[in-house]
């Protein structure tokens, strides 16, 4: 009888409730669906995971972004203070030829003044000895 009724297209499952489908096709569909709501599920969690790997990858490119302005910041300030030692160090050389020449200058005033110092040291002689 239950091949009659199988032909006809009516069908029993375990519980001898009365189904359209076969036991077989009405179990694959059930299987079907508990797979596709793991699926849908699992696509959720991947979903998920996506999302915050992308907050992360956002939240560590404007931290590069921070970083990159701060290094240019710094290396033009070292930058800055490599032409102001440059500055400085061309002011120097500049102090230190004025004071040479001057000691130079001086050096020769010395000369001249030791010279005419001896020369009237040596009148100064002639005289008192006269």
């Amino acid at each position: 009888m239950a091949d009659l009724l199988a032909k006809q297209g009516i069908y029993f499952d375990e519980v001898d409730k009365v189904c359209i489908l076969e036991p077989e096709i009405s179990k694959q569909t059930n299987d079907l669906k508990e797979t596709c709501q793991n699926y849908v599920e699992r696509m959720d969690e991947f979903q998920k995971i996506a999302n915050k790997f992308i907050e992360m990858v956002d939240q560590l490119g404007k931290e590069v972004e921070n970083q990159k302005i701060k290094a240019i910041g710094a290396r033009n300030i070292l930058q800055s203070m490599e032409k102001q030692k440059e500055t400085n160090q061309q002011q120097l050389q500049a102090v230190i030829a004025e004071k040479s020449i001057e000691l130079e200058r001086l050096k020769i005033q010395l000369n001249s003044l030791q010279k005419t110092e001896m020369e009237q040291n040596e009148i100064i002689n002639e005289l008192t000895h006269c």
